[in-house]
């Protein structure tokens, strides 16, 4: 959403948003200086989570009059839409509902299919990421609800996240210089996969003396994961940083050899993976990847050409996709580089800009 704000024309945004907690000011530093170096204003409520309530509205209403604003875009489509009605009595014309993925789990279950089908009949579209997550969305929706479905993903900064991001500083801090270095950067949860890649380490080191696992991320999983690589008896090769600053990270990026996620669906669906931004920006970095297959995480990587899409619910293909790639470094270079020529050609902010231009106009 920064990164949409950024790029609409000057005078033309007004952010409403909540105000972040710990892990969001590790990200992004003083929410008050932060704000004032954005070239559009900022207001906060000084909640961590902006949700739908009366207050929210009323005060989201009195910013849609006082600066006669014409559209809206809802930045988590479920729940924020459902303050849509209530907006455009406030004198709103258009407004663009956006989902990333956890919405897929408002679409199974009944009292959150019912708000989200209401929030779908009052956008004037909705948003998807891909063909997965479009396909859950729309059994949600009403047929003419689903039919102004459009797609629109994030994009990838590729000046920002490259090769040549300062990687050898990374290797250096984490004492990696010299070895193969296969890379995870995310939350550290159960979804996202860490543990398969810390269960397919023995096998890894097997056959790739000295490589190294670097897990970038904090989260409720950091525990389990530590314990899991001492059980293994892998814990000398594997690096756990914890949150680091969103200048860093792509630093990080640039210190690995080879980006790997292995993320897999659990809860019976409810727990998914929406695209995977990360392996877009791994790709950017000149990366080949290793993604699992859950959700539209598969749209993110061009399986055999900039990367492997794997079983992230068992370590064997995790660890033989990650050998292959270790064990040839001049094809893994190559798949790196084809995955950032595709990154520079279909998911730049400034093509998914242009496709946001088109959603508040149309």
């Amino acid at each position: 959403m920064h990164e949409l704000a950024l790029r609409r024309p000057p005078d033309s945004v007004i952010v409403y948003c909540s105000t972040p907690g710990s892990r969001g000011r590790a990200a992004w530093g003083d929410p008050a200086a932060f704000d004032v170096s954005q070239p559009f204003p900022v207001i906060r409520e000084r909640v961590p989570v902006l949700l739908p309530t009366p207050g929210v509205l009323g005060r989201a209403q009195r910013i849609a009059r006082l600066e006669g604003c014409d559209s809206v875009i809802f930045g988590a489509a479920a729940p924020l839409g459902l303050m849509a009605a209530g907006l455009r009595r406030a004198g709103v014309g258009r407004i663009v509902a956006l989902t990333h993925g956890h919405e897929t789990g408002w679409s199974a279950l009944p009292g959150a299919r019912k708000a989200f089908r209401r929030i779908a009949d009052q956008a004037d579209v909705v948003t998807y990421l891909g063909e997965y997550t479009r396909e859950r969305l729309a059994r949600a929706m009403s047929p003419a609800a689903a039919a102004r479905m459009r797609r629109l993903t994030p994009g990838v900064d590729t000046a920002r996240f490259r090769p040549e991001a300062g990687g050898e500083e990374i290797r250096k801090r984490y004492g990696l210089v010299g070895r193969p270095v296969v890379a995870c950067v995310s939350r550290l949860v159960p979804r996202k996969g860490q543990d398969t890649l810390v269960r397919a380490w023995p096998r890894v080191l097997a056959d790739v003396p000295g490589a190294a696992l670097l897990i970038v991320g904090d989260g409720p999983y950091r525990g389990r994961l530590q314990a899991m690589a001492r059980e293994q008896g892998v814990e000398d090769s594997v690096v756990i940083t914890g949150s680091v600053p969103a200048e860093e990270l792509p630093a990080h990026y640039a210190a690995a050899d080879v980006f790997a996620m292995p993320c897999r669906t659990r809860n019976g669906g409810l727990d998914v993976e929406g695209l995977g931004i990360v392996y877009l920006e791994a790709s950017a970095t000149g990366l080949p990847v290793v993604a699992g297959a859950s959700g539209g995480a598969p749209d993110a990587v061009l399986d055999g050409d900039t990367g492997h899409v794997v079983d992230g619910r068992r370590p064997g293909p995790t660890a033989r996709a990650l050998i292959r790639l270790l064990h040839d470094p001049i094809a893994a270079a190559e798949m790196g580089e084809r995955g950032r020529a595709w990154v520079q050609r279909e998911w730049s902010w400034a093509a998914t800009s242009r496709r946001l231009d088109g959603l508040l106009t149309a």
